[in-house]
């Protein structure tokens, strides 16, 4: 869709910086014939050869640990910090980058989400009622694209900065005549939700929860504001891809990246994870609810999934799915969400370019022994 029609109609669910715009499909509303339908439609994935191995990844031993925080400087939906517990399991040293993301598509012909024409009876459910139908040239496949404007502009616009491209996908991160040239050690981008969940399938993985997400990115240190510290930027070294400089404008790449870097182009935290916080968000599989922790502290009552598995008073006709960690975009004068505990609610059938994932594999003591 053109973007200055999203920007027209649907300003209520434009959320700053790195929640990204609503492009969704909504599987509440949908009736048993059509989810049967979809699910014929669906490929079906098989694992590949030597599905489920863990070279790459890293084992996380399990525990208890604080999620959240009750740092003054958060955002609400951090807040407040809860004991909880996960059990052990193994993750991607790395973001899944373009080039493996492009062997899943070899193998399989798999088709993502923004390659394939949106359709208007899926899409108006959790749009605002009574938004008016675009015109039909305007529904095109493509995604959500950062363009950094060239002078200052309002902060409170994002229109300023994020434009719906046509043709834009994975395999054009930038429009339609981009490539991957240069790329391919990058995290893949313009990923949805189900774009993923169908690569981890492939390799005989999944989707991270919340939870496991920030217990490994934690790494054991539950009070310090960052994944490796309480400094940014400990005695100068930059830590994470992020933006310097005065967003969206005036990025002055000091970290040596304008956008996306290649994986392991910083330090791996104790744990051993590479660009577990900046470079891209990464898709978890819980779906967002703005006050969870205070859900789980007992100070509200418990979301009734029943009627909305999604809590957003920002966007509350989109089904969102958790992202964390945040990306190149994240600047100091914007948004902080370059920290463990940061979460945000991002349209679980949209993508952008800057949001990737990483995968987990469930625990096998038998395989870390091998090792």
């Amino acid at each position: 869709m053109e973007f200055k029609y999203l920007k027209k109609n649907l300003s209520k669910i434009l959320l700053v910086e790195c929640c990204i715009v609503l492009l969704a499909f909504s599987c509440d509303s949908k009736t048993k014939e059509s989810k049967a339908l979809e699910a014929e439609t669906k490929p079906v994935i098989i694992p590949r050869e030597g599905a489920g191995s863990t070279e790459g990844m890293v084992w996380i031993e399990g525990g208890e640990f604080v999620m959240g925080t009750d740092e003054e400087d958060a955002y609400p939906a951090e807040k407040p910090a809860v004991n909880l517990k996960v059990e052990g399991f193994w993750m991607d040293e790395t973001e899944v980058t373009n080039q493996e993301y492009k062997a899943f598509v070899d193998a399989t012909g798999y088709v993502t989400l923004a390659e394939k024409k949106p359709e208007w009876e899926d899409l108006k459910k959790q749009l605002p009622p009574g938004t008016p139908k675009p015109d039909d040239s305007l529904l095109q496949a493509g995604s959500l694209v950062f363009f950094p404007p060239a002078h200052p502009v309002p902060t409170h616009d994002i229109s300023q900065w994020w434009a719906w491209v046509k043709g834009a996908n994975w395999k054009h991160p930038q429009g339609p005549e981009s490539n991957l040239e240069g790329r391919w050690n990058h995290p893949v981008t313009h990923i949805a939700y189900e774009d993923a969940v169908a690569y981890a399938a492939w390799v005989g993985k999944r989707l991270p929860s919340e939870a496991e997400w920030e217990f490994a990115a934690k790494a054991g240190k539950y009070n310090q504001r960052y994944a490796w510290g309480d400094e940014l930027n400990p005695n100068g070294q930059f830590m994470a891809n992020t933006f310097q400089g005065t967003f969206p404008h005036g990025n002055e790449g000091k970290d040596g990246f304008m956008g996306t870097a290649p994986v392991k182009s910083f330090p791996p935290n104790d744990y051993g994870l590479y660009d577990i916080i900046g470079n891209v968000w990464e898709m978890t599989s819980d779906w967002f609810d703005a006050i969870k922790f205070e859900r789980i502290a007992g100070n509200a009552p418990k979301l009734d999934s029943g009627t909305n598995q999604c809590y957003n008073p920002n966007n509350p006709y989109a089904q969102e799915r958790v992202i964390k960690g945040g990306s190149f975009l994240c600047a100091d004068n914007y948004c902080v969400n370059y920290r463990p505990t940061a979460r945000q609610g991002h349209a679980f059938d949209s993508g952008s370019s800057n949001v990737g994932f990483r995968c987990v594999k469930d625990g096998d003591k038998q395989l870390l022994s091998k090792r």
